[in-house]
């Protein structure tokens, strides 16, 4: 018989009686009476939690003790670490729940052995380097059971051997491969397969829920619940999933593979050469035609451009060419027939993304220093989630700190097509009122103003001398935060900049420093925790609007203006506050901590959508008067 989670989490409980510092909570009991009764009831919850309401346990309780099996995924492999390694075992071990539990990643996470041996008889490195680098990996290859990227810190992140000795779903051999029996990747989803909690992250588990949308078979098992942590993330990453890419990238691995692939097949390079010759000289013609065009943008850009569709159909005629080559000798390997699927599959690519007719699809490009990729990606994400969310026959659990505006959760679910959805909103148990407040500047332009960020500098100053450092200033563009950085170069404070280092080392820094003052942009708005008096203030120079240069979004906004909606209203305003309440919730990580907010943007006062923002924040006393936020310092 299964326990009643409230208990289990209650005073008289064994977290209460087992774990160090563990702090009964109201909130965490009702989330994980409402996670069971989702699961059991097999409908949609949205689980809005405050910061501190011990929202993993209380969705872990329930799904290790409900008897199903159940799918958790994170927004982030390092959160998707911490639950597997850290937060499930102390569950289990408290609950004495006898489960088998697996973690599974996406495959560029796993080591691919065949492709560390080709590497190694290859030869070619770039440097010693990468010989040294090489040989760690294939030490560690021979003593590691998961063959997760994870635990060997020796070779760095960007290391670029890495996509080397992976593999991605164009190059992987599957069962034909040589090394299938030993592969990382098999023995990680055979895992999954026989396990009854998997916990995954978003990007894998949409590519998985891609993958049968196409009737390709699936990576994850069945599942009776699928848990969202950091669900905020989800409409962002449908996006890219539902969408059909292409990309020069793309074309460049599958000439190379080929090259590498007839080292091993006798006179395969001498039909091969030409083609891949064609498809390398079209693509480079092609990303020189792009050049005039701005970085991003949609579509119709580039078909008003006849120069530019010219040569884009001049490298689908090189592409069908190489492909047709490919066919020829697709029979004679198994890397070869591989090559050939993934040409094959380019085409199709290529074929859609140029279709710009399809009413339903926003069709747009991206160009990179070297490169280029085009897109096509759905209108509305609704109706594939939704059927999705129907296929499964699942419980939904969406759970995050930010999910609703003013109270109402409206905005999440109608992006995600959650028709009738439970909702649930659980306050932050924290004291905002005497642990927090909030700091308005006076005299500030509007943001669009020439001098904007050099008068948020001015207004930021005598607050930083007041908190004696101890910030972070987040920034809603790389321009403002870098002539920020030039600004504050000077002030007496260990100064770090995002760019100057990768994030998780400027982090370190920043919490080693205890005085530090650290400026970043969109990925330390969220996913960043810095708890004790490190971090006591977080200053955000404006209103988080999205970026009027993406495509996909102006294409959204124009088709709710010709629906005779308010996209503002019903779009920009909603997604800014979720955005806003991301960066602020940076600054209160822990019961103890104390901090000011400080938010620059004037039309938090002057505009009437304001209200909604601040009123979307903790319950935190706003001053307009420097003197408070002294006074709040100084106590």
């Amino acid at each position: 018989m299964r326990h009643d989670v409230s208990d289990l989490l209650g005073a008289e409980g064994p977290f209460a009686r087992e774990v160090p510092g563990f702090a009964p909570r109201a909130a965490q009991q009702a989330m994980a009476a409402a996670v069971a009764e989702a699961m059991d009831e097999r409908h949609i919850l949205i689980a809005e939690a405050g910061t501190g309401t011990g929202k993993t346990f209380a969705y872990l309780v329930p799904a290790v003790t409900s008897g199903k099996r159940v799918i958790v995924s994170t927004g982030t492999k390092t959160l998707q670490d911490q639950l597997f390694h850290r937060d499930l075992p102390r569950v289990r071990q408290v609950t004495g729940a006898r489960i088998k539990a697996a973690l599974l990643k996406g495959r560029a996470n796993y080591l691919c052995l065949y492709r560390l041996d080709q590497t190694h008889r290859d030869g070619r490195l770039a440097s010693r380097e990468q010989v040294a680098q090489l040989q760690t990996l294939r030490a560690w290859a021979g003593r590691s059971s998961s063959g997760d990227r994870n635990e060997i810190g020796e070779v760095p992140e960007d290391s670029p051997l890495w996509p080397r000795v992976t593999s991605t779903a164009e190059n992987c051999l599957g069962a034909d491969c040589p090394m299938f029996n030993d592969c990382f990747v098999v023995k990680a989803r055979r895992a999954a397969q026989e396990a009854d909690l998997v916990v995954v992250n978003h990007h894998l588990l949409f590519a998985d829920l891609a993958i049968k949308q196409e009737g390709f078979g699936e990576i994850l098992p069945g599942a009776n619940a699928f848990i969202l942590d950091e669900a905020h993330q989800i409409p962002e990453l449908a996006g890219q999933f539902f969408s059909v890419s292409f990309s020069a990238r793309q074309l460049q691995e599958l000439g190379s593979d080929a090259e590498a692939e007839c080292g091993s097949v006798t006179g395969a390079f001498a039909v091969l050469r030409d083609p891949i010759a064609a498809t390398t000289s079209a693509l480079r013609r092609t990303r020189l035609a792009l050049d005039k065009l701005p970085a991003r943008g949609a579509f119709t850009a580039v078909e008003e451009d006849r120069f530019a569709m010219a040569e884009l159909r001049e490298l689908q005629s090189a592409v069908r060419v190489l492909e047709a080559a490919l066919a020829s000798q697709a029979e004679r390997s198994r890397g070869l027939t591989a090559l050939h699927e993934r040409a094959q599959g380019l085409i199709e690519k290529l074929d859609q993304v140029l279709d710009g007719a399809s009413h339903d699809w926003v069709h747009w490009y991206e160009l990179s220093s070297h490169g280029f990729s085009l897109h096509a990606t759905p209108l509305d994400l609704a109706p594939p989630l939704r059927n999705l969310r129907l296929q499964s026959r699942a419980a939904w659990i969406l759970t995050s700190a930010t999910l609703s505006v003013a109270g109402e959760f409206g905005h999440f679910a109608r992006q995600l097509g959650l028709d009738d959805p439970v909702t649930l909103s659980l306050p932050s148990p924290f004291d905002y009122a005497n642990q927090a407040l909030t700091y308005l500047p006076r005299n500030l332009p509007d943001p669009s103003a020439q001098d904007y960020t050099d008068r948020v500098v001015d207004a930021a100053l005598p607050v930083l001398h007041a908190s004696r450092g101890r910030a972070f200033v987040l920034f809603t563009s790389h321009r403002a935060l870098r002539r920020a950085a030039e600004r504050l170069a000077t002030q007496p404070y260990p100064l770090f900049v995002q760019g100057t280092a990768p994030r998780h080392q400027l982090l370190t820094s920043f919490r080693a420093s205890g005085n530090g003052v650290l400026l970043g942009a969109a990925s330390f708005w969220e996913g960043v925790d810095v708890a004790g008096e490190a971090l006591s203030c977080v200053i955000i120079d404006k209103l988080p609007f999205a970026a009027p240069d993406d495509p996909v979004l102006e294409a959204r906004l124009a088709a709710m203006r010709e629906a005779g909606g308010n996209p503002f209203v019903q779009w920009q305003i909603p997604s800014a506050v979720i955005a806003l309440k991301q960066g602020a919730g940076r600054l209160i990580r822990d019961v103890a901590d104390r901090g000011v907010l400080v938010l620059c943007d004037p039309r938090l006062s002057t505009r009437p959508y304001g209200k909604l923002f601040l009123r979307s924040l903790p319950p935190m006393p706003v001053t307009r008067e420097l003197a408070d936020v002294q006074t709040f310092f100084d106590a």
